[in-house]
């Protein structure tokens, strides 16, 4: 079966591990979250080929047609990475959220979550209000409503696209069951999206949890997390 998702891929001179997935945020793109950031080159200089998808709607990969769910979304993740005997994976924000369903589907090694909220974010979105905001520019009177359609509408992003994302991400709000996969959560001390990630460490016996002077971007583009994924990965 056909993957719909654009892919880059990064290759090192030496294999010492498996793949690395790098999966990425809400209303972001693979290259803007990790290639600028430098991460494909701290993996494969580590002896990692790393796999960087664009989620749909975002980046290179197609806008959606219908709502891309939860369970769509990861059953693509998981028809890119299930001819591979092991992966490790590492989730920001919305990528982590995602990132959480695959060991159910796939053959995990490892979980780096980073920025995850430990609640549903888009739940309490009103959706038409960002579509109008879109369309005619009229502000949203909620905050995080109006911080979600002023990141929809950001140069390069399909705001149409993005929304239906948000529809389909709504119908199954995010309710982390217990995991056994070895997980390190990396969370920015100023980043309110990860407020009570505490919580989430209990569901994963063992796992481990980094906190980063920074906020959620921040956190993301800081040396400490990648120093801190390499720790647990190699």
């Amino acid at each position: 079966m056909s993957i719909s998702l654009a892919v880059r891929r990064f290759t090192p001179e030496t294999v010492t591990g498996p793949p690395v997935l790098l999966l990425h945020g809400f209303a972001s793109d693979g290259h803007t979250d990790w290639i600028t950031t430098g991460w494909p080159a701290v993996l494969t200089d580590a002896g990692r080929s790393v796999l960087i998808p664009d989620l749909p709607g975002h980046g290179s990969s197609p806008a959606p047609v219908d709502p891309p769910t939860p369970k769509t979304i990861t059953a693509d993740l998981t028809r890119l990475i299930l001819d591979l005997s092991e992966v490790d994976v590492v989730g920001y924000s919305l990528g982590a959220r995602l990132a959480w369903d695959l060991p159910a589907q796939a053959p995990i090694r490892r979980l780096v979550l980073g920025g995850l909220s430990p609640t549903e974010p888009f739940s309490s979105v009103d959706l038409d209000a960002v579509r109008s905001f879109a369309a005619s520019g009229k502000p949203p009177s909620d905050p995080l409503t109006a911080m979600i359609a002023h990141m929809i509408t950001a140069p390069g992003r399909n705001p149409t696209a993005l929304a239906r994302c948000i529809e389909g991400l709504r119908q199954e709000p995010f309710t982390p069951t217990p995991l056994t996969v070895p997980t390190h959560f990396v969370a920015g001390t100023k980043d309110p999206i990860t407020t009570g990630i505490e919580h989430l460490t209990t569901l994963i016996p063992g796992s481990t949890l980094t906190h980063i002077p920074s906020d959620h971007g921040g956190t993301l583009r800081s040396p400490e997390f990648k120093a801190t994924t390499l720790n647990f990965l190699l």
